[in-house]
């Protein structure tokens, strides 16, 4: 079974004494439902399990539920046995969103408080902002993403002696020998192959198989395309059209989206697409990272320009897309190819399934810095810089911007393959896998939203 750190906070939860129902939101295919129903059957006895999704397309029998009483008489008709006492009984709602109104019934399944409940759902950032009643007080979101770094080194049998080993030098910027680089090396070059979506990395563990692997995240790429343009139909090309031009966009020299190439007209605007951009962030499968021309902390209230950059949710599918079944481009770091883009995508994702709001610097004079995260311990903006060749030492717009004190920066990183950790003023060069203990522990309420 994969190790995912989101099963202490679901126990947690479930263990503790809140009364607000704990709903995972995420995109598809990311393990939301398996982690719950382990853990549920871990900790109750009588587990009831109801897919909406599954009923919308069959006896639909929950699809006029409005009051609680409506909702437990109709769970008694498939479940009526198990419905015993709130703290034997736990009742999982998933794919949640195919009911909206179900959404709303949250808050008062919470406040009659005769069972213990958690739901899950995909696209809960679309449904909750098309729901007239959202029952924010007495739910608990979490956005569940797929593994990320730390999450796949337990998947390949590295214990948590490791990783916390690994952590205090991170911490004490203590550089690993050679041998140890190299093998934190090849599993990162692994992870930038497989990814971390739960199917992905299960086949590569049972088979080490190139082909089947890249199988898995082609179905589950196509699945998310189709996902994303079937919900809205009115923008459901230009939401299919944005999606499949973010491999593209991240081969560009400035990586950002570029509203006229979206339909090939002229202009059209970064407004023209807003709503399009934010179906696609909201459904999980797309990281969304916001240009500011002049930080400052906290970075949300700087002001932005209407300039985007979007990732795809998971390393593996871009890899697979831009490579295919040839692994040489990554794991012999061959000269001819550069990886810049596979770097940016894995370094995003590893920031925003760490609760941290992406940002980067965008400054027509002094150029671009590829990201920025607040700092909650020294309330400033930290400036992130990747690079994925040998010219890790060169750094213009980071050097600028470190330099700059109307910014008040207190440090920066740049991620490289270089071996050694080297401070040199206020920025730190870093290993590129050191990257799963960036921005941990900073600002949590971004990934916990009460």
């Amino acid at each position: 079974m994969l190790i995912r750190k989101i099963e202490s906070l679901i126990e947690e939860h479930l263990c503790g004494e809140s009364e607000k129902i704990l709903l995972i939101d995420g995109a598809r295919q990311v393990g939301k439902t398996y982690i719950i129903r382990h853990v549920g059957k871990k900790l109750f006895k009588n587990f009831i399990e109801v897919n909406m999704v599954e009923d919308s397309l069959g006896e639909r029998l929950f699809a006029e539920t409005k009051t609680v009483d409506d909702f437990y008489l109709r769970l008694s008709m498939i479940a009526g046995e198990r419905m015993h006492e709130k703290s034997d009984t736990l009742i999982f709602i998933d794919e949640i969103q195919a009911y909206p109104q179900l959404l709303t019934l949250l808050k008062f399944l919470s406040q009659d408080g005769k069972y213990t409940f958690i739901a899950s759902g995909s696209l809960l950032g679309v449904t909750l902002s098309q729901t007239t009643s959202i029952p924010m007080g007495s739910i608990r979101k979490v956005r569940m993403y797929p593994l990320d770094f730390e999450e796949f080194l337990y998947a390949n049998g590295m214990n948590e002696a490791a990783v916390s080993a690994l952590r205090d030098n991170y911490n004490k910027k203590e550089s690993l020998d050679k041998g140890m680089h190299e093998k934190m090396m090849d599993l990162f070059r692994k992870y930038l192959l497989v990814g971390g979506l739960p199917d992905a990395v299960n086949v590569f563990l049972r088979s080490r198989n190139i082909h089947a692997v890249r199988a898995v995240q082609t179905e589950i790429h196509d699945y998310y395309a189709a996902d994303a343009s079937k919900y809205d139909q009115e923008r459901k090309l230009k939401i299919r059209r944005v999606y499949d031009l973010i491999p593209s966009n991240m081969e560009n020299k400035k990586k950002r989206i570029v509203a006229q190439s979206i339909e090939g007209k002229k202009g059209k605007s970064f407004s023209d697409y807003q709503d399009e951009f934010e179906y696609l962030i909201s459904a999980g499968i797309a990281l969304n990272v916001q240009a500011i021309s002049n930080p400052q902390f906290p970075l949300s209230q700087s002001q932005g320009k209407n300039l985007l950059k979007l990732y795809l949710n998971d390393v593996g599918i871009l890899s697979g897309i831009l490579y295919g079944n040839n692994m040489r481009a990554i794991l012999d770091e061959m000269p001819s190819v550069n990886l810049g883009s596979v770097y940016e995508t894995v370094v995003a994702s590893e920031l925003a399934a760490h609760g941290n709001k992406l940002y980067y610097y965008d400054n027509r004079v002094k150029g671009e810095v590829d990201y920025l995260i607040d700092d909650y311990e020294s309330l400033s903006a930290v400036p992130i810089e990747v690079k994925s060749g040998k010219d890790y030492a060169v750094h213009s717009a980071l050097s600028a911007f470190v330099s700059n004190e109307d910014y008040h920066v207190k440090k920066a990183y740049v991620l490289s393959n270089e071996r050694e950790i080297i401070e040199k003023g206020k920025i730190t060069y870093l290993p590129i896998y050191f990257v799963m203990f960036l921005g941990t522990g900073t600002d949590t309420e971004n990934l916990i939203i009460e």
